[in-house]
């Protein structure tokens, strides 16, 4: 925060993120494939 202040008007809340969540299709790809995804994108 301290290092961007000229953004400091662009935002009502002190926080950058809020509470949301994310829904989407995978196209009928196989459970297993998409269990490799999540756990490749988590590290």
């Amino acid at each position: 925060r301290n290092e961007f202040l000229d953004l400091r008007g662009n935002y009502t809340k002190p926080v950058l993120w809020s509470r949301s969540y994310f829904a989407g299709s995978c196209g009928g790809a196989p459970l297993e494939i998409i269990k490799q995804y999540i756990q490749n994108q988590q590290g």
